[in-house]
Formats: structure tokens, sequence, C-alpha cells
């Protein structure tokens, strides 16, 4: 997926894979790394710090279980950008504290890609969220379809991250030239 998107000139690419060992997050970091060669494509690297430091990624996103366990001043020697996932007022202030080159605000509706132990946020709490960050870019993520990106901009989402949208859909490429001409439109 990361070679696929990249090639479709995909700006951004969070990667997420659950469940490694140390050598596997650095060897699909270093792979991941090697796809986006030679591309625009930015490459986020999803809860590991160690392997995305080690491997000389630019950016790093924590959930907050991982940003607790967290060496942010290590994160931040290595230059690393980092963006913190949120989704209730005690998770935004912890976020905050950490002084986060973004933060992402999820679920925006119900999602299938995984279990949420939060309800979801809907479309009003981007535009709360954006006045709490201010200049942050606010990411919004959840169950977002290519229908709802001009209202979720209008609420003040800085940008859009989606997952099933692309990967379930029966064309997944075209959904992603869609997504990327929307971008270009805006």
């Amino acid at each position: 997926w990361v070679a696929r998107l990249a090639k479709l000139g995909v700006g951004t690419i969070q990667l997420r894979a659950k469940n490694l060992d140390d050598a596997q997050a650095l060897a699909t970091v270093k792979e991941a790394l090697a796809a986006i060669k030679g591309t625009r494509t930015r490459l986020v690297v999803n809860d590991y710090w160690h392997a995305a430091i080690e491997a000389k990624a630019q950016d790093l996103h924590l959930g907050q279980e991982d940003l607790a366990d967290a060496d942010i001043k290590a994160i931040r020697a290595a230059g690393l950008t980092l963006g913190i996932s949120t989704h209730d007022d005690e998770e935004l202030a912890t976020a905050l504290r950490a002084k986060p080159d973004y933060v992402a605000l999820g679920p925006i509706f119900p999602t299938t890609l995984k279990s949420m132990r939060f309800a979801p946020q809907g479309i009003p709490k981007i535009t709360e969220w954006k006045k709490r960050v201010g200049e942050i870019p606010l990411v919004a993520i959840g169950g977002i379809k290519l229908e709802h990106a001009s209202e979720i901009y209008a609420a003040g989402a800085d940008s859009i991250a989606v997952v099933s949208d692309v990967t379930q859909n029966a064309d997944p490429d075209r959904r992603v030239r869609a997504w990327l001409g929307l971008k270009d439109a805006t």
C-alpha cells in the first residue's frame, strides 16, 4: 500500500502496523521509507518511535497510550514532527502539553477500522477543537468519506485522514485520485 499510494501522488501516508516487535518495526519502517524514496510522499510512523528514530524517519504519530511511554525529548532531538491522537478533553490537554506539530481528532463518524472506546465525535466537535488548538493543524479521522470532505474542511479541519474510504473501495486507485483532485480544488 505504501508504494502504491506514493506512486499515485499521496502527500502523506501513515504507516500503521500493530503488534510488531522492535526488529519487525524497524524493518517495516525502513521498507516503507525505501518505498517512498524519490517521491513527494511523507511517511508518518505510527507508534514505533524507537524505530522512527533509528530509521531516520521525519514524522511520527502517537496514540495516547503510546504517548505515555514515549521519550518526547528523544523524539524532538531526532527532529521528528509529532502528531497526537485525541478523543476527549483530557486527551486534548495531554496532547497539548507535549506541544505537538498537529492534533488528530476522531473518530468523526462510526468506523470499522478498529474498535473504539469513544463515540463518534461529529462534525461540530471539529470546530470546537480547532478553536482550542489554534494554529496547530487539526486532522479529522474516522469513518470519513470523500462526500464529507467539504463539510469537514468548512468546520475547521486542516486535513483529513482516511483509510477505509480508500482500502474498502471497489477501485482504490480511482478513489485516491478523487481525493487528490479534491485537495487540488481546495
